[in-house]
């Protein structure tokens, strides 16, 4: 973690969220339950003024939909005014404007920014010069901390408990960010976590070796191994944007062959579901692409949906923090 990001230590006002390892568990606990108010407020009242003070700039130069209008709708819901920016070729950094120069500039009009960058480390990057606070909203295939948090509120959610899990994820590994941060805050809270994926695309072992003396960890190729006994289910799709080569037309088909090979290698279908739990969760960061058959949709298991309205809370939940507001109190 860099030197200047700040470990949360259960006050969240002015901290930059950059990744989850800045998190204990009271904190991840302080976050759930502000989305739970969160999640309150919105039904019975649909907004709040919390932040109508505020200006909340989204920087977004990698693709997105959910993450991006979730900060958006987050915002909007507080009360708070929003600006921002989609695509590398509508902002300055397409002529050569440094990620640094952009942040310093954006800071003049905004109370908090919020970053999506393809470069790993792009938002510590950011952080490191910006006098107001940044949230990591995915840097490249490193850490996509907001979405760990959306998806343990979620579980809360459906199971009343985070505790003592046994989580399997299956797919992209390697470049998969989501997994990257929920294998961190899973072993908070004592999850056993196996690990389904071909070998090219297996869970770096760096994370494994981090969480090692926390959680209880298993690796195999083999949905079949391990699926009787998972609590929850979290699929994610091999990233094809991960694969793109530089340097010539050979290395661009050899690229495009490894995809090929393994894009396709989970399909979670309802003969795969039979083997599942009556209660197991069905998760997914989404987007899907051929990973869970659209057959499910209806099956009580699945919560992909259900992860995207957790989203919004969570999001509203970590603008208020880290501007030093909460409705705990109040719902």
């Amino acid at each position: 973690m860099p030197s200047h990001v700040a470990n949360i230590n259960a006050d969240f006002k002015g901290k930059d969220i950059m990744t989850t390892n800045q998190f204990v568990r009271e904190d991840v606990d302080i976050v759930l339950d502000e989305a739970d108010a969160m999640a309150e407020m919105v039904n019975a009242e649909g907004r709040s003024d919390l932040l109508d003070d505020l200006v909340v700039a989204n920087l977004f130069y990698e693709a997105s939909t959910r993450t991006f209008l979730s900060f958006e709708a987050a915002a909007k819901r507080l009360g708070a005014l929003t600006i921002a920016t989609q695509g590398v070729e509508y902002s300055s950094i397409s002529k050569g404007e440094t990620l640094e120069d952009t942040i310093r500039t954006v800071e003049s009009y905004a109370d908090t920014i919020t970053l999506r960058h393809p470069e790993v480390g792009s938002a510590a990057a950011a952080a490191a010069v910006s006098e107001v606070p940044v949230i990591n909203g995915g840097d490249g295939n490193g850490e996509h901390p907001t979405q760990a948090l959306t998806d343990l509120h979620m579980i809360r959610s459906r199971l009343n408990d985070i505790y003592d899990l046994k989580v399997t994820m299956v797919g992209d590994l390697k470049n998969g960010r989501t997994v990257h941060s929920l294998a961190r805050l899973l072993s908070l809270y004592g999850a056993e976590i196996n690990y389904v994926s071909p070998k090219e695309l297996a869970m770096p072992k760096s994370i494994v070796d981090e969480i090692a003396p926390l959680s209880e960890q298993y690796q195999t190729e083999n949905l079949e191994d391990v699926i009787a006994d998972t609590d929850v289910l979290y699929v994610t799709r091999v990233q094809k944007e991960r694969f793109l080569p530089e340097g010539g037309l050979f290395k661009e088909i050899r690229a495009r062959r490894a995809y090929d090979k393994l894009k396709d290698s989970y399909l979670i279908d309802k003969q795969v579901m039979k083997k599942a739990k009556e209660d197991c969760i069905l998760a997914h960061p989404l987007p899907r692409v051929n990973e869970i058959a659209t057959e499910l949709d209806n099956d009580p298991r699945a919560a992909y949906f259900d992860q995207v309205k957790s989203g919004m809370y969570v999001r509203m939940g970590l603008l208020a923090l880290i501007n030093g507001r909460t409705i705990t109190q109040q719902f």
